[in-house]
């Protein structure tokens, strides 16, 4: 009979409630047995709506009991870090949803608080967006497909206007987000998969709409941007460029991946979802097949769940490149602010 571990959902947002909830009681021997969202109201309807027992009125009552053996963290970024730490020091396994904290320092304090208990497994919800398609480009990489990597180009850009009317959304909020721009972190997450991660980087970055207005009517100030370009020296010898845009009003091209070697190019297509590659001599770009055993899924909270009892090992997403990943994009909210490069390993 497989483990029996209880689980505590702090946090139950559109992610926890479609992934997370249905995914972890799939799972032979696992009980969500309690809950606390940001109101008892919304936490008496997930309760509800999942058969979760347990309501709590904050989310340290939840952390300290001794009912659960491990926390599953949904909150906006801001609450990821005291969650965590409180988790850890409390005996409890710990999944948190992206990004990993708001900035480099609280990062590097989960970080190191895991650490101090080994025993205690510690997982980051990963970037899914790339997931089909990663070991393949791993693979690709590895055997020398692309030679000499010379040079990244990532683009991620919005093809509608510019909207001044829409909501506040959490992600406008630094106070909640923390450093991020768009979907700068994920796409960052996915390179560190193939070509290992940014050692520097030089920004510029560009408000474009500086207040938005709360439920309530209330203006608010903006200062997270809505348009980013990034070069970055990577720790493999390319340069990299990449742009994130929520302003390109008909863009042609979305989002996709380009990774250019001395032999070969490979490029991904978001949107198509197609990787295709060439090598030294083709004439062009074919789409390139992607074989069972090494198309990837969505399996986080399966991997999650075997790593508690002993059966793997946490493989998306350590710690210890969550760090990483806050270290760039908070790299680059200072390089944008200063002017200058700034060195990523530097940060926090």
């Amino acid at each position: 009979m497989a483990l029996a571990i209880r689980i505590g959902i702090v946090g139950a947002g559109d992610n926890t409630r479609v992934r997370h909830i249905p995914g972890l009681q799939a799972q032979e021997g696992v009980e969500v047995v309690s809950v606390c969202n940001r109101s008892r109201e919304s936490s008496q309807r997930v309760a509800k709506a999942f058969g979760i027992p347990v309501i709590h009125d904050n989310w340290r009552e939840l952390v300290a009991s001794d009912g659960i053996d491990a926390v599953v963290i949904g909150t906006w970024p801001y609450l990821h870090c005291p969650i965590t730490l409180a988790a850890l020091e409390a005996g409890k396994h710990v999944m948190t949803e992206a990004r990993m904290a708001m900035d480099a320092g609280q990062a590097r304090l989960m970080l190191e608080e895991s650490q101090a208990n080994p025993h205690l497994v510690t997982q980051i919800v990963p970037s899914p967006i790339t997931l089909r398609v990663d070991g393949m480009i791993r693979k690709l990489v590895a055997e020398g497909y692309l030679g000499d990597i010379l040079a990244v180009d990532v683009t991620n850009n919005a093809n509608s206007f510019v909207d001044r009317s829409g909501p506040l959304h959490w992600r406008h909020d630094r106070d909640l987000s923390g450093f991020n721009i768009l979907a700068m972190g994920i796409w960052y997450e996915a390179l560190m998969r193939w070509v290992g991660e940014a050692v520097e980087v030089m920004a510029m970055t560009q408000v474009n709409v500086t207040r938005r207005g709360t439920p309530e009517g209330v203006l608010q100030t903006i200062t997270i941007p809505d348009h980013v370009d990034i070069l970055a020296k990577m720790a493999c010898g390319a340069q990299a460029r990449m742009q994130f845009s929520a302003v390109t009003g008909l863009a042609a091209s979305i989002s996709r991946a380009w990774l250019f070697g001395s032999e070969g190019t490979l490029c991904y297509d978001l949107d198509a979802d197609e990787l295709s590659g060439g090598k030294r001599g083709d004439s062009d770009l074919a789409p390139i097949a992607i074989p069972a055993e090494l198309e990837g899924s969505w399996r986080v909270e399966e991997e999650f769940i075997n790593a508690i009892r002993g059966e793997e090992k946490i493989s998306h997403t350590s710690f210890e490149d969550g760090l990483k990943y806050m270290q760039f994009t908070e790299a680059v909210t200072r390089s944008a602010r200063s002017g200058v490069s700034v060195s990523v390993q530097d940060v926090g």
